[in-house]
């Protein structure tokens, strides 16, 4: 294929990407949006292999492996476990730019010299830099979104200045690593080496002082990060597709990042640097009994609530998605508006644990798009609402965001359904939330609480309204 042929091909697969991201941007595009990304990256890839003059054995198996484990993660995973397979596929993208940053360090580049072997040797660092970053921390989301590793965040005494330290020693390791790497004969690999084991501690102590609260933020960001490495490593590899298709996916990412900073009244900065999250300071993380006492409802009686209401909210959370209640939660909205009963969906831009959580798992279940609704399109409506329903969800249901100044949570916005007439909120215990802080929405006087397993606890309800 002419090279002309092959920069026709980028140029389209980059306008394919567009138009994907743009697809994606809405539920009712994003089936469209994906088959363009899927187009734009198999064109993508024949054009890159058509450049390829030998080692087409290793190539087509190394293709073979990877979609062999593509399609077997894509029939394996389940929809609840997105964010974690999210996460660590970010972290294959990190370790990609480090092992190609360091293949490209130890290749050939005698046609290079003077300014453009400098620029060439920090887009090398920065590549591997932002590639061991992004490998380590995702790892840590990964573990953190699991299970494997706690939600509450890890600060260590004077972390910022840890932070600083670590960005001074990286920026000093780059002037030594260029001037090494110019004099030829394998100079550099030392403080090569060294600033890789420093980036791949920062990541892991950058994930590791974020809270739970924060962690739709950190997958984003992470996937920023993603990009960002990308578009390195086309620079390293003088890829142009390879460079417009990480900006693309990397500035992406840093402005969902910030839309969802933004909704939970958050600064970016404060997110990365940790500490959301905390349970040590805030009086809405008291002991239960200071609260109040909870009033517990059976599954027939909030059938029996839901049947005579006329306005019923669901906010879905991160408990539905670990019951697997979705399906569930469609047939009851299908036998609620057999009754002739209006049923919407609330969702808040950070419910679940990475951004569209919530809205990619009422997608699966086929729920209709035209009653699923952002937190700012119907957070003034709950006056009017008879009953909402809470499905695991906590942080995002907690009135002392806007109560006590004191919480870790102060100032983030929430989705203020005890102003309805009745909140049923299903729970398995009364465990604090991700961000470890107590709910006095439980200790309402118009608030029910439904315990046990979500989707159990459900399916007991649907039995109730046939």
């Amino acid at each position: 294929m002419s090279q002309g042929i092959v920069t026709a091909s980028y140029i389209g697969a980059t306008v394919l990407f567009i138009l994907a991201l743009g697809g994606l941007s809405n539920q009712e595009t994003a089936r469209r949006g994906n088959m363009y990304g899927i187009i734009g990256m198999s064109l993508a890839l024949i054009a890159t292999m058509s450049g390829v003059t030998g080692n087409w054995p290793v190539l087509i198996i190394t293709l073979l492996v990877g979609a062999s484990i593509g399609l077997m993660l894509a029939k394996k995973v389940q929809m609840t476990e997105m964010p974690e397979l999210v996460a660590i596929l970010h972290s294959l993208v990190g370790m990609a730019a480090v092992l190609v940053g360091y293949a490209n360090f130890m290749g050939s580049h005698g046609d290079l010299g003077g300014a453009e072997l400098t620029i060439h040797n920090i887009e090398t660092y920065l590549g591997i830099l932002i590639g061991a970053i992004t490998f380590s921390g995702s790892v840590i989301a990964f573990g953190k979104l699991s299970g494997k590793i706690g939600g509450n965040p890890m600060l260590l005494p004077a972390r910022h200045w840890l932070n600083l330290i670590l960005l001074i020693v990286t920026i000093v390791l780059c002037k030594m690593f260029v001037e090494q790497a110019a004099e030829g004969h394998g100079g550099g690999m030392l403080p090569l080496l060294i600033m890789t084991g420093i980036a791949l501690l920062f990541g892991i102590h950058m994930v590791m002082a974020i809270g739970g609260a924060d962690m739709p933020v950190v997958v984003s960001m992470l996937n920023s990060y993603s990009g960002w490495a990308a578009s390195a490593t086309g620079f390293m590899l003088n890829n142009d597709l390879l460079i417009v298709t990480g900006a693309l996916v990397g500035s992406s990412g840093a402005i969902l990042s910030y839309i969802m900073c933004r909704a939970m009244n958050r600064k970016f900065l404060s997110v990365i640097a940790g500490g959301f999250g905390t349970t040590s300071g805030s009086s809405s993380a008291g002991p239960v009994e200071e609260q109040g006492e909870v009033v517990a409802m059976e599954a027939s009686e909030v059938a029996e609530l839901l049947s005579e209401a006329k306005e019923v909210m669901i906010i879905p959370g991160y408990g539905m998605a670990v019951a697997q209640a979705q399906h569930t939660v469609n047939e009851i909205t299908k036998a609620l508006k057999a009754k002739k009963i209006n049923v919407r969906f609330g969702i808040h831009p950070v419910a679940g644990r990475m951004p569209g959580h919530m809205n990619v798992l009422l997608a699966e279940a086929k729920v209709p798009y035209d009653i699923v609704f952002e937190m700012d399109e119907i957070n003034d409506d709950f006056p009017d609402i008879d009953v909402s329903v809470i499905i695991g969800a906590n942080d995002i249901v907690n009135p002392s965001a806007q109560t006590d100044p004191d919480s870790p949570i102060a100032g983030m916005p929430v989705m203020e359904c005890w102003k309805g007439k009745t909140t049923v909120v299903l729970k398995r215990g009364m465990a604090t939330g991700y961000a470890g802080v107590q709910n006095p929405l439980f200790f309402k006087e118009n608030t029910r609480m439904l315990f046990g397993d979500a989707k159990k606890s459900l399916d007991e309800v649907l039995k109730g309204l046939r």
